[in-house]
């Protein structure tokens, strides 16, 4: 059998048809399949071609996927088709009855297009010149006023209200909607990217840039510009929506997520990455609306391809329904006219790039270099004008009814998650100069010409002399109160249950803790020697252990449980999963055995970092999106929190969370054995950039025991605060002490306490002295050190425990900035340099962390200071190798405490040199600083 090249014509009934390459089917591998009877295959292929010829290429494909469907009914193995032709998925005839009046919607929907573009481009006018975009939310606008008109249920509707991502670059739409509903002024409108120069009578009139919750903590609800991270937290949101329903702790069956993307923002690896969740979990509550306009930031997405048919395959591919609405209902007569699939073969076979050079031209060039390829399709088009083929032959993603019966096939449809493959046009409506055009997404302004062009458009009663008066400030346009149109979007929406964007903040207070909780990690490890995951981990189960509060904490963990010695909550609290446990585990009989339930508590997710970190933000806000304060607590390889998902968290911070972050196996030194990209050496600086964060680094369960609760009385208490607590644990076991009598508690919180003062009483000289600091695991080391110093050398030091190097920072940089701006007030002092004003001696700083850590402080510090570090890369070795090769251990501290004190005069100047040779410091074998062992 012979079949022509792409592009090659037959003859087939003296109609000229255009035949495709023949390949491969994909995932099947005919070619590898012997022909053990060509007489039959020969028959059956002639029985295909008769039924062309006979009944046409429609009845050949329904016949077909009969055949396709039939074959996997019986287990043959073939593949299922993951792409369909590039044509709308539900058929006119199929198409629901659309329940609007859709000539008032497109009345103040044309209000909102000129309002958005008016926006921006106000927000160019000389001295402002702060940027926005038009063209976004031009090619969007259908697609989201369809939504407000039909779908999105507010937070007063009994059901509890929709979550709502919106495409970050389309917020001037949001924000000229909310104009027109009485929820903004000009006057904010005016003040759009301003938000801290655009002062009104005294106080900011302003607007966020894209949705942000923290610049418009009343009005945006979910951050979504920084692209990909969009659908990732749509995908947890609506998972968590599903875990408080399962855990009975709200009925969330009657809310829907719905999240906004672009085609372009679907290249990023968080946009795809996470979709198997989705389909496993059955995630029916939630729907992505890809606004396909074929154009990422600089140009088309695929130029060469089709991006809708790749989208298409890859959702299928994961378990989604897809819904594609590509042609407006100008089309409908001529798909159904299409006996031959001529149209249908050049809409598959036409390259998105070309589909975007169409839109860039007249319905002349569409006639002729559409519809001109095949004199079929030519024919089809020969009664329209070139104003018809332009004006009547729209995508469907601008067509009220196409995307009315996308949405409303994606609310009906259960058991999968939904998305619509939404064809657009970027700046749509606002003329040729931005229509389809490479350079779209960065105008931001429109010439006199365009602002009348756009007007006429849109049919808006402005003049040309209010345009001309100030082309730099065109006018907004409203109504009136009492229009019509207007009233019905008003009822639309109250119908609906209120107003979207929205943000709430109020929930039920709930009671916190007591001093019971804290009693065992109070009381140290006696002669055990556990890490201080350990210990944390063990208040934990205290904490959950509080019938009322216990069930608000969220345990999230990826696939490293056992790592953190969290395993024994399996049984217990047991992991959620919404289909349960429906096998034996391989552990069933012993006690820690791995437990799933419908009902779990922890949010068990795999080798799954990002995820995670979407999932503690969707718990994080919950008492905002739900009104059910929840208390997440994500442990994880320190590692992979802030360097790998910083971005996200930067996501959390602007959402508002409230939760903690608790990154395991902390220090560059400590987790021995896995080498370069393990070793953590900077987690707490990365922290230390995101203003949300509180970042601790404490040594002892006690000080654990004292932060969270700190952490929670912050986050959860009468007066709640929009904060993230991060705290570094480690995995190596030592003996904990118990918390001292009249322990320091302020100095623990606000980030260092004295543990351990030099004890000189008995000595028959006076000492050399120094202050000796310390984090976390290093504490250890400045305790050895101090005896070193002290037996071997007549040097006392003190030592202290540094709680928090970022937050004696944040502290050092408020008086700084107090004493900045009001001279005229009593300089506030530095909690440090309080602290350290009075103790005698060098200040020399150690960590299992980059000396850029401990140098936080250096500024602060009264006197002398000198800093010990793991700068350069991890590795893997044992412990005490490792602290001797970056010379932070007790030997290497004690030393470089010598040399500073031989440097002023303070000890003799050999003594250093004899401490080097004493302690073999260049030896790494020689190391003895840190304990074998320890998982947790």
């Amino acid at each position: 059998m012979t079949t022509s090249p792409v592009g090659s014509v037959s003859r087939r009934d003296s109609v000229v048809t255009f035949r495709e390459e023949a390949g491969p089917i994909l995932n099947g591998l005919p070619s590898s399949l012997t022909d053990i009877d060509p007489e039959e295959t020969s028959e059956w292929l002639a029985s295909l071609d008769a039924v062309i010829d006979e009944g046409g290429r429609q009845r050949a494909r329904y016949l077909m996927l009969r055949l396709l469907e039939r074959a996997r009914e019986n287990q043959i193995g073939v593949p299922s088709l993951t792409a369909t032709d590039y044509v709308n998925t539900i058929d006119a005839e199929q198409e629901p009855w659309f329940p609007g009046d859709e000539d008032v919607e497109r009345t103040y929907r044309r209000w909102i297009r000129w309002n958005a573009a008016v926006m921006v481009h106000r927000a160019q006018r000389p001295g402002v010149a702060v940027g926005g975009h038009i063209s976004t939310y031009a090619s969007a606008a259908t697609l989201y006023e369809v939504g407000f008109n039909h779908f999105w249920r507010g937070q007063d509707h009994p059901g509890g209200g929709d979550q709502i991502f919106f495409q970050g670059h389309a917020s001037p739409g949001m924000y000229a909607r909310s104009f027109l509903e009485g929820h903004l002024t000009q006057t904010q409108l005016d003040g759009f990217r301003q938000e801290k120069s655009h002062v009104v009578d005294g106080s900011i009139q302003a607007l966020s840039s894209y949705p942000h919750p923290r610049m418009m903590p009343d009005y945006w609800q979910f951050p979504t510009v920084s692209m990909g991270l969009g659908p990732m937290n749509a995908i947890y949101q609506a998972q968590f929506n599903k875990y408080l329903h399962a855990r009975g702790i709200k009925d969330t069956s009657d809310q829907r997520v719905w999240a906004f993307l672009g085609d372009g923002e679907m290249d990023e690896p968080e946009s795809r990455g996470l979709l198997q969740l989705a389909s496993y979990e059955e995630l029916d509550n939630l729907t992505f609306v890809v606004n396909c306009n074929l154009q990422r930031l600089d140009g088309p997405v695929r130029g060469n391809g089709k991006i809708i048919q790749e989208l298409e395959a890859f959702f299928r591919g994961a378990g989604w329904n897809v819904v594609k609405v590509i042609w407006g209902r100008g089309w409908d007569p001529l798909l159904a006219a299409d006996r031959d699939h001529a149209l249908r073969h050049i809409m598959n076979t036409t390259t998105d790039g070309d589909y975007q050079t169409f839109r860039a031209n007249d319905g002349a060039y569409v006639r002729e270099e559409f519809f001109g390829r095949d004199p079929r399709t030519r024919k089809m088009v020969e009664s329209l004008t070139d104003d018809q083929i332009w004006h009547d032959l729209q995508r469907g993603g601008h067509d009220y009814r196409k995307v009315f019966a996308g949405y409303q096939a994606a609310v009906h449809h259960t058991g999968q998650p939904t998305v619509i493959l939404a064809h657009t046009i970027k700046g749509y409506s606002l003329g040729k100069g931005f229509a389809g055009r490479n350079a779209t997404h960065q105008m931001k302004k429109m010439t006199v010409e365009d602002l009348k062009g756009f007007r006429d458009v849109l049919r808006l009663p402005i003049t040309d002399a209010q345009i001309e008066e100030n082309p730099y400030q065109p006018p907004y346009f409203h109504p009136g109160e009492n229009d019509p149109a207007l009233e019905y979007m008003l009822e639309r929406r109250r119908e609906l249950g209120g107003p979207i964007p929205e943000r709430r903040s109020k929930y039920t207070q709930i009671t916190l803790p007591g001093d019971d909780a804290y009693t065992q990690v109070k009381k140290g490890s006696g002669k055990q020697t556990i890490a201080t995951t350990m210990a944390f981990v063990r208040l934990l189960k205290d904490l959950v252990r509080d019938k009322e509060f216990g069930k608000r904490i969220v345990p999230i963990i990826p696939d490293e449980a056992r790592t953190f010695g969290m395993d024994s909550f399996f049984p217990t609290l047991k992991i959620y999963n919404p289909h349960g446990q429906n096998y034996t585990p391989v552990d069933h009989d012993l006690m820690l055995s791995y437990r799933e339930s419908e009902q779990g508590q922890i949010l068990h997710l795999g080798i799954n970092e990002a995820g995670s970190v979407a999932a503690f933000t969707a718990a994080a806000t919950s008492y905002s999106t739900h009104g059910e304060p929840m208390i997440p607590i994500y442990i994880f390889y320190s590692m992979f929190g802030f360097q790998r998902t910083g971005d996200s968290i930067w996501a959390a911070a602007d959402q508002m969370a409230r939760g903690f972050l608790i990154g395991a196996t902390a220090g560059r030194t400590t987790l021995t054995g896995e080498g370069t990209q393990h070793a953590d050496g900077h987690s707490p600086l990365l922290a230390s950039t995101n203003p949300a964060v509180v970042a601790y680094d404490p040594a002892y369960g006690y000080e654990i025991g004292h932060i969270m609760r700190d952490g929670l009385q912050r986050m959860y208490g009468e007066s709640p605060e929009d904060l993230i607590y991060y705290l570094t644990v480690y995995n190596e076991p030592i003996l904990q002490p118990a918390e001292p009598e009249g322990v320091d508690r302020d100095g623990i919180l606000r980030g260092m306490h004295l543990i351990e003062k030099a004890d000189t009483s008995g000595w028959t000289h006076t000492p050399a002295r120094a202050q000796l600091l310390a984090s976390g695991v290093g504490v250890p080391w400045a305790l050895e050190a101090q005896r070193l110093l002290a037996d071997h050398w007549g040097v006392a030091a003190d030592v202290w425990s540094v709680t928090s190097w970022g937050e004696l920072r944040r502290d050092g940089l408020d008086c700084d900035e107090q004493a900045f701006l009001h001279p005229e007030e009593d300089a506030r002092v530095p909690y440090v340099t309080q602290k350290l004003k009075d103790a005698a001696g060098p200040v020399l700083a150690t960590s299992d962390y980059m000396r850029a850590v401990p140098d936080q402080i250096a500024q602060w510090v009264p006197g002398e200071f000198h800093s010990l570090g793991t700068d350069g890369f991890g590795f893997a070795d044992t412990r005490p190798a490792a602290r001797r090769f970056f010379h932070v251990d007790g030997p290497s501290l004690a030393v470089r405490t010598l040399q500073v004190l031989a440097a002023r005069g303070e000890v003799a100047a050999d003594v250093p040199g004899k401490a080097a040779e004493k302690y073999d410091l260049l030896d790494v074998r020689a190391g003895t600083s840190g304990n074998e062992g320890g998982d947790s």
